[in-house]
């Protein structure tokens, strides 16, 4: 008996998704483009962090020295680093070493050296990295008060940006996916009302003859559901595909760039969008249901 009532509710529900096409379309289609900006956003914000986390635990502390430091100063300076707290390592950098590995990044040492005259304007430094990378900042700070350091750079700046821009990205996704989630909840809900509306003497004859309100409200129920779940399907699909292939070209192009390739991730993503898909559909029935459907 059941699975017979079961089986009306889901027919119905079909059967009233068949009347409406176009506005059946209009709401699966905005649930989509609602949950595929939540979804990029989301992969945005995972991916930036992932990068910024990445970054962050390698970053290096240059402290530059004074061009007149001593040999004995340098070595007395090095002490004093060591004994700042959260230092691990420090690495002595000579200005010819400097001057090398410049050369080799640039790949034109005859014409570096033939530019600079001779000269090598760039200084001696100690490379250093810190037991934690929270605690750049502070050893960072720390190090260019102490006398013969000229000047210190460390990469903080570039994560700080990333997180900042991840905020922002996620406070403009989730304003987006506020408005357009608004109107996915309308559409549904006007879908319902307008099939509601089609069948308004059907539903006065089954109140008349005794049907519960369960039953007269499943059918509606049920078509939010599969408008709301239809429409996070749709999402997920343009999502898989398009970040799959998305990765893979930047893979080919920008090996370096540590983008989040762990399938649990997309996983947890996707079941999220289904369900909050679902859970846009099942609050336009109720809307419906609630101003249209006096039961």
């Amino acid at each position: 008996m059941r699975l017979r009532i079961i089986l009306y509710v889901l027919q119905e529900a079909c059967t009233s998704l068949r009347r409406n096409g176009w506005l059946n379309l209009a709401a699966v289609g905005t649930t989509a483009v609602s949950l595929l900006i939540l979804g990029v956003s989301v992969l945005l914000f995972v991916n930036t962090n992932h990068i910024a986390s990445m970054v962050e635990s390698n970053v290096e502390i240059m402290a530059y020295l004074e061009p007149e430091l001593d040999e004995d100063a340098a070595r007395a300076l090095k002490t004093q680093i060591f004994r700042i707290s959260g230092v691990e390592e420090v690495e002595f950098i000579s200005k010819e070493e400097a001057l090398a590995s410049l050369e080799k990044q640039l790949g034109k040492e005859k014409l570096l050296r033939e530019s600079l005259g001779g000269v090598n304007p760039l200084p001696d430094a100690y490379r250093i990295r810190t037991v934690e990378p929270r605690q750049v900042a502070a050893v960072a700070a720390a190090v260019s008060r102490l006398p013969g350091v000229e000047k210190v750079r460390y990469g903080q700046e570039i994560v700080e940006k990333l997180f900042k821009l991840t905020g922002w990205v996620r406070l403009i996704s989730i304003s987006l996916m506020g408005m357009l989630g608004i109107c996915a909840v309308f559409l549904i809900a006007t879908t319902i009302r307008l099939t509601m509306f089609a069948r308004r003497k059907e539903i006065s004859i089954m109140k008349y003859v005794g049907a519960t309100d369960w039953f007269v409200r499943s059918p509606f129920l049920f078509e939010g559901i599969i408008l709301g779940g239809c429409g996070a399907l749709l999402a997920i699909a343009v999502l898989y595909f398009s970040y799959g292939a998305l990765v893979s070209r930047i893979g080919e192009v920008l090996a370096f760039l540590p983008l989040v390739r762990d399938p649990s991730v997309l996983f947890r993503l996707f079941g999220g969008l289904l369900g909050i898909g679902v859970g846009l559909g099942v609050a336009g029935s109720f809307i419906s249901i609630h101003r249209y459907l006096r039961v």
